[in-house]
């Protein structure tokens, strides 16, 4: 039923049996006809090659990979290179997660500003969706986007236009994961051709920004996502996240939408399949 756009199944704070029984969850409601697709998102090197893996065992799950904002720091080309030899492999559908975060700063901002644009190079290289991570550098980070030409005409052109409330508009495949920006940032994106996802936060009680979002952005251009083991939203706020709880999220959107889960489900299932260019 639900595609959750975002998780690591790759985290590398999970012992072995922890990452086992992870996915034994999963698989329990896959089988239960909870979730239909789970995204193991790359983080460095290891875990995009761990990603990947994943993809190859598990008929559920999809890969992206890269090299997040705070592992910039030990990152280089050879790297690169390899996350490029990864990206070809059978159902790795996405360059990510990269971008920029400025809360932290984990790697030095010059350092993650140079690998976000190497990154972004490489997924038009290989004409590949984006998964962008950003936090607290919401205008920077639109601005090297564009100068590196994630929303050209040249990019839109390898992708087939998505519905929208008025008619087709164009694509670039570029996706805000877990957006925390305003609403009017949001409808920058997706004028530009982005698409945004939601995740365990929208459900915050105080999250009026989040909710904002979600009322004035049209479902066409919406995911749902977990960022699992993080953000767990509420009920379960304080444990730690599961693929299985992106339900709840979809949940709080379906009622912001005064849509039915079933539908809320449905749709933000086939942005999904869509955006990374999945035959479900």
């Amino acid at each position: 039923m639900l595609y959750d756009s975002h998780a690591h199944l790759n985290n590398d704070a999970f012992s072995e049996e922890e990452r086992a029984a992870f996915i034994s969850s999963v698989e329990d409601a896959v089988k239960k006809g909870l979730l239909s697709y789970v995204n193991d998102i790359g983080f460095d090197l290891a875990s995009s090659k761990m990603a990947a893996d994943h993809a190859k065992e598990y008929s559920w799950c999809y890969a992206a990979v890269g090299c997040h904002p705070h592992d910039t720091k030990d990152f280089d080309e050879m790297q690169l290179a390899m996350i490029k030899a990864i990206a070809k492999k059978e159902k790795v559908q996405a360059i990510g997660e990269i971008g920029l975060d400025f809360h932290y700063d984990h790697s030095a901002r010059d350092i993650q500003r140079y690998w976000f644009r190497r990154q972004i190079q490489l997924a038009n290289e290989l004409h590949m969706p984006i998964v962008i991570h950003s936090r607290a550098a919401d205008q920077e980070c639109l601005q090297i986007l564009k100068e590196e030409g994630a929303f050209s005409a040249e990019r839109q052109s390898w992708f087939p236009k998505r519905p929208g409330p008025e008619g087709e508009l164009p694509d670039s495949r570029v996706l805000l994961h877990c957006f925390s920006g305003s609403a009017e940032l949001g409808s920058q994106y997706i004028k530009l051709g982005g698409t945004l996802s939601m995740a365990g936060p929208l459900t915050y009680k105080n999250n009026r920004k989040g909710v904002d979002v979600a009322e004035r952005i049209p479902i066409e251009f919406l995911l749902v996502e977990t960022d699992s083991p993080y953000l767990t939203p509420e009920p379960h706020r304080g444990k730690k996240n599961r693929p299985e709880f992106v339900q709840f999220t979809a949940h709080r959107l379906a009622e912001i939408k005064q849509l039915s889960f079933e539908e809320t489900a449905r749709i933000t299932r086939e942005n999904a399949l869509r955006f990374f260019g999945i035959e479900g």
